[in-house]
Formats: structure tokens, sequence, C-alpha cells
């Protein structure tokens, strides 16, 4: 019978071999400690190999031309994922000698940065921040440092908030969320305003921020002329939760777009006059009428909910007033209409800024735009390469509307 081989071993598995004979490791820290050891050495070498390609000659070598040589070495005590090493980086006497692997003043090669803004950006405050870092990593930052870094965001965020946009949107969501914001006359809750949008291909893009103390339809008409210099040529179906002043402002500037009233929270607010005992025959009797094939059948639900339900005469109201919301939904198809009758979108979007607002009051409100925006860039992570769910479906029906048809085609690239 004939021996089996036994297969080479990797490098690793010999370097790893090589520190278990060397070093006494019965420990987790053990081979951390060891592994911080070793990097020193690892970069070192690198170091030196690039100053042997910069000179062109070995070390005791003499050079061609004479003029430069070894100078020697300079301390540096890096930060990496294992904590702190220090290492000797070599000089050159006319000192040109530019290394890539660690460049000069970079002593930071763990990419820090962005653990402290994904943290940041996950709702951590800079006390949690520091002492994460410290536990993981071995190394203290102060306040000031996280801070400082997280303070470079607004460059970023300020670009965000101007960037150009598309022409056309099908859909647009408005919604707002509360914040604590310290101010002058103490701490105060003001409104940031989310606008979510789905482009013609289906992708998701949240097209801005905005903090406003009253709700008009002047500051909706200044958002709307925003998005306008900012290349929106016009909106498609616009769905909102009743925020006052939206619909007159939107139309000034975007003038046939379609406004929708979420059914949702108007069901929501017509039960209020309802005793909760009858919530469940109320609901489903509402049903009937969204929920119907068609607007002819919409009618005849309504009439007999309005029969039905005149003993409470405040929850008719409220869908007597807003019954044109509901005929609007049947200028499209069932695909549509599942999208535009509801803000659920968008609260999804502030449902993941709620975890990132509970630890207490802003400074200002360019500390609530930082943690919105990097909030966002999570978002766009997870939305990246992903369309609307039957997107196809919603689009073939809304190229059955004339003005939906005339728009998609358009301002459609690459689809």
């Amino acid at each position: 019978m004939a021996n089996c081989k036994t297969p080479p071993t990797t490098p690793g598995e010999q370097i790893a071999q090589q520190i278990l004979n060397n070093y006494d490791i019965k420990s987790a820290e053990d081979v951390q400690d060891v592994l911080k050891q070793i990097f020193g050495p690892i970069f070192e070498s690198m170091l030196k190999g690039e100053m042997e390609n910069h000179l062109g000659h070995k070390k005791h070598e003499r050079s061609e031309d004479g003029d430069n040589v070894r100078n020697g070495y300079s301390s540096k005590t890096l930060k990496t994922s294992l904590g702190e090493v220090p290492i000797r980086v070599p000089r050159d006497r006319q000192s040109t000698f530019e290394p890539q692997i660690i460049k000069k003043h970079q002593r930071d090669v763990s990419s820090i940065e962005g653990k402290v803004l994904a943290m940041y950006a996950r709702g951590m405050s800079q006390r949690d921040i520091a002492a994460t870092i410290e536990d993981i990593y071995g190394f203290q930052m102060s306040h000031e440092q996280i801070s400082t870094i997280t303070g470079c965001v607004m460059e970023e965020v300020e670009a965000w908030r101007n960037r150009p946009l598309q022409s056309f949107y099908p859909f647009a969501f408005v919604d707002c969320i509360y914040v604590s914001l310290r101010t002058e006359y103490g701490v105060q809750q003001v409104a940031v305003y989310v606008m979510l949008a789905y482009d013609v291909n289906g992708c998701k893009d949240v097209l801005g921020l905005w903090i406003n103390e009253t709700e008009s339809k002047h500051a909706w008409m200044q958002i709307s002329d925003e998005l306008r210099a900012r290349g929106v040529k016009d909106l498609g179906i616009l769905s909102m939760d009743g925020v006052s002043g939206l619909e007159e402002g939107a139309k000034a500037v975007f003038p046939h777009a379609t406004v929708q009233r979420c059914i949702v929270h108007l069901i929501r607010n017509s039960i209020r006059y309802i005793p909760r005992k009858q919530w469940s025959a109320f609901t489903k009797q509402l049903k009937l009428i969204y929920g119907a094939i068609n607007v002819k059948q919409a009618r005849q639900e309504f009439e007999k909910f309005k029969t039905d339900w005149q003993a409470y005469p405040g929850a008719v109201s409220v869908r007597e007033n807003n019954f044109s919301h509901v005929e609007q939904l049947y200028n499209y198809g069932s695909a549509v209409r599942k999208i535009m009758y509801t803000t659920n979108a968008i609260e999804s979007v502030n449902s993941s800024f709620r975890k990132v607002t509970k630890k207490g009051a802003f400074p200002n409100e360019d500390a609530v735009f930082k943690i919105f925006y990097l909030r966002i860039q999570e978002l766009y992570k997870k939305w990246k390469g992903r369309h609307v769910a039957n997107w196809a479906m919603v689009r073939n029906q809304l190229l059955m509307d004339d003005r939906m048809s005339q728009l998609m085609q358009q301002y459609d690239v690459a689809y």
C-alpha cells in the first residue's frame, strides 16, 4: 500500500510554527502581544526595502554617485488594529525618501477614522466610542480627536445636500422626525423634514434634509425651489402625511405633480372618533373603500360607510374631506396604488434615524445633519443594487398614464 504524502505546509503555517517555537503562548492575549511584536519588524523590513529601492544600492554598498546615503532612523509609534506598535523609519541624508507603505506623518494604519464614523453613525456617543476604541484596539482617543474626525464630515454633508439631482422622480415621499436641539431659548423640539424618492429605475435616494421651525406653504416653496435648482424638473406622485403647507408649496413649483395623502394616516386620524370596541368593524369597512377594484365601487362603499357610521360625524368628516385622495388612487393600476397610498417607505427611513437620536439634545443643526448624513450612507449601502419590489409592473402601469408616460420616456436613461 502506497504511503500517503504529507501535504506541504503553507507559509502561514510555517510562520505560526516558528512563533510557537519561540514564544511562550498560553492565551489569546499572548497571541495578540506576539503579533504586536511582529508587526514592528514587518513594517521596518518593508520600509528598508523601499529605502534600498530609493537609493539604488543595498546597505554597506557604495552608491554610483555617492551623494545620497542612509542617515539613521527616526522613531514613530503606529496605531494598529492590535494597539500601538513602535517602529524605526529609515532616513536618507538628502531627505528625499518618500515611503509608501507608511507615508510621512501617517501614524494610523488601522483605518480607525472609518471605524469611528461607523460607530458614530450607529448612535454611539463620543464617550462610548472612546471607550470602545480603547477596549478593542488598546489605545486612547480623546473626545477632541473623535470630534475632529466626525467634524471633517461636514464638508461631505454640504456637498451631499447641494449635489445635483435627477430630472424626474416618479415617486417622492415626505415625512418629518422630531429631535431635541439646544437653542438660545433652551432645549426645543424641532422637525427635520426628509424627502425620499424612487427614480425611473426603481432605485431609492434621499433627496435632502431640512430643518424648519414652522410648517407653511412658503417654507415648502423654498424647498421645492431648491430641488428645482438642483436639477429636478418634475415630480410624479408626492405622498405625504398631512404636512401643513406642503401641497400648496409643492404645487407652486411642480404644478402637475399628484399630491397624495397617506391613507394609513387618514385611518389613524378617523379612528380617534370611534370607541375602541368598534375599531375592528370600522377599519374592516374602510378597507372595502380603498381596496375596491375600481373608483365606482369605491364610491358605493363610501356611501354605505357614511350611512353605517353617521353616529360618529367626526370620523365620517375625516374621510369625506379627503375622499378625493382615495378617488385619485384609481387613476393608476394596483401596483402603483400599493406604493402611493402609504408613506411607509419614508417612515422606515425615519425609523432608522430614531436609532441615533436617543442620546440627548443636539448642540446645533450641523450635529443633526452630520449624524443623519452618516446614517443615510449606511442606508445607501443597504439599498445598493436593489430595486423597489415589483418595479417592472409598477413601471408598466405608470406608462398607462399619459403624463407619467411622457415624463418616464423623456427622462428615462438606461433602464
